[in-house]
């Protein structure tokens, strides 16, 4: 199950489960749309894989299974 990260690893820009500006990889790394479109190409700048829409959680299932409150951080650098 993805942990639905809250924030965007790269600016910490929030990102609520129902956010669909969030992308992630194959690692779930989590970004913004802006970061990922803008800063990294739609690639990810931890593992290279591609960044994708986060699928949104049903708001029903939310309270059974929780997105994640740990905000992670990275201080990623313009790609070259």
């Amino acid at each position: 199950m993805l942990e639905l990260r809250p924030n965007c690893e790269s600016c910490d820009a929030d990102l609520p489960p129902a956010s669909d500006a969030a992308r992630i990889c194959t690692f779930e790394h989590t970004f913004c749309s802006a970061c990922a479109d803008e800063r990294f190409d739609a690639a990810c700048p931890d593992c290279g894989g591609g960044l994708v829409a986060r699928p949104i959680r049903p708001e029903n299932q939310l309270h059974r299974f929780p997105a994640s409150l740990r905000r992670v951080s990275r201080g990623h650098r313009l790609p070259h």
